[in-house]
């Protein structure tokens, strides 16, 4: 009998326009600590090169089941430390808890966060 397939983890795009850092993250499955032990590295050196950084994030949690409790933490010292630097926070899902999660979320940055179940709203949003 084989062992079932379980998929997880975080897909990361960047893109530099101007002075504007966009971001289009896309979540799969439950994430892990060693999820963000990959991804926090790739955010950090994309935000490194920007002096002054206004960035809008496309986050697609339309597959995204939670996370473990130390990957929570994970997100959660994340968020505090470049929150700040989050101008919009566009969040694609279809669970009533990541509306909530979206809104908790969105007391760590200083920029705005909308939770959205039509990608091309979000999209249309950010774009703004």
């Amino acid at each position: 009998m084989s062992k079932p397939i379980v998929r997880h983890g975080l897909s990361i795009g960047i893109e530099r326009i101007n002075d504007h850092l966009f971001l289009t993250l896309k979540a799969v499955g439950k994430l892990t600590h060693e999820d963000y032990l990959t991804i926090t590295p790739m955010i950090e050196s994309a935000l490194e090169g920007v002096k002054t950084p206004k960035i809008k994030v496309f986050f697609d949690a339309s597959d995204f089941d939670g996370w473990e409790v130390r990957a929570a933490w994970d997100d959660f010292k994340l968020g505090v430390k470049h929150g700040r630097e989050f101008e919009k926070i566009a969040i694609l899902g279809n669970k009533r808890w990541q509306e909530l999660t979206a809104k908790i979320g969105s007391w760590f940055i200083s920029g705005e966060s909308k939770y959205f179940e039509d990608t091309e709203k979000a999209l249309d949003w950010l774009n703004d």
